[in-house]
């Protein structure tokens, strides 16, 4: 068995026969004789990423180290081959930057350009990631799915939304000499492993 880009891979033992392959070794007479098609092991990977850019992570620089976060995160996934999900909580409304794709050079253009404003629709953003995982997830079942999110956690109130389906990691990047601790809180509710960005 070799681990490759691709994941890992090996010999099937069934599936779509690899015809050309079979017959350059004569005509098959048993089972045993037909090669099949090599298969991908791991599925592809799904990173689903949550970027609270409200304007209290404008304090203490939280946005912009977040940014060099995300920037090493883009790297990752351009070289694991992850496609990239990518929903901005800031303003009155969540926004998709991409949903699916690949991960591509555009996609630092557009991190430069982040900025923080306005409010945190992050109540807004999770439902709306969560609706929209379980699409996907019908459409493409053997998809892995993993969800970034990175917050101050400065909301008004807790969101009433359910546990994240998928392996999830909730990034905080609240700062300052007074901080209210309530990422690790919705980090809890949200069933994700909790890490501060500082760690």
């Amino acid at each position: 068995m070799k681990h490759g880009r691709q994941g890992q891979r090996q010999a099937a033992s069934s599936g779509t026969v690899n015809w050309p392959g079979t017959l350059l070794n004569g005509r098959p007479r048993q089972r045993d004789d037909l090669l099949f098609h090599l298969r991908t092991r791991s599925p592809h990977e799904l990173w689903l990423v949550i970027v609270d850019a409200s304007a209290s992570t404008r304090r203490h620089h939280a946005l912009s180290d977040a940014k060099g976060l995300l920037a090493q995160l883009f790297d990752d996934a351009y070289r694991q081959r992850a496609r990239l999900a990518l929903l901005t909580a800031s303003g009155s409304a969540p926004r998709w930057q991409v949903q699916g794709l690949k991960a591509s050079a555009s996609l630092r253009e557009w991190l430069d350009a982040l900025g923080a404003a306005g409010g945190t629709p992050l109540s807004a953003a999770l439902a709306e990631a969560e609706t929209w995982l379980a699409r996907r997830q019908k459409r493409y079942p053997a998809e892995q799915q993993r969800i970034l999110l990175l917050t101050d956690g400065r909301l008004k109130s807790m969101p009433e939304v359910p546990a994240f389906a998928c392996p999830s990691l909730l990034v905080d990047i609240e700062r300052g000499p007074i901080r209210l601790g309530r990422a690790q809180t919705l980090a809890r509710a949200l069933n994700a492993e909790y890490r501060h960005i500082d760690d």
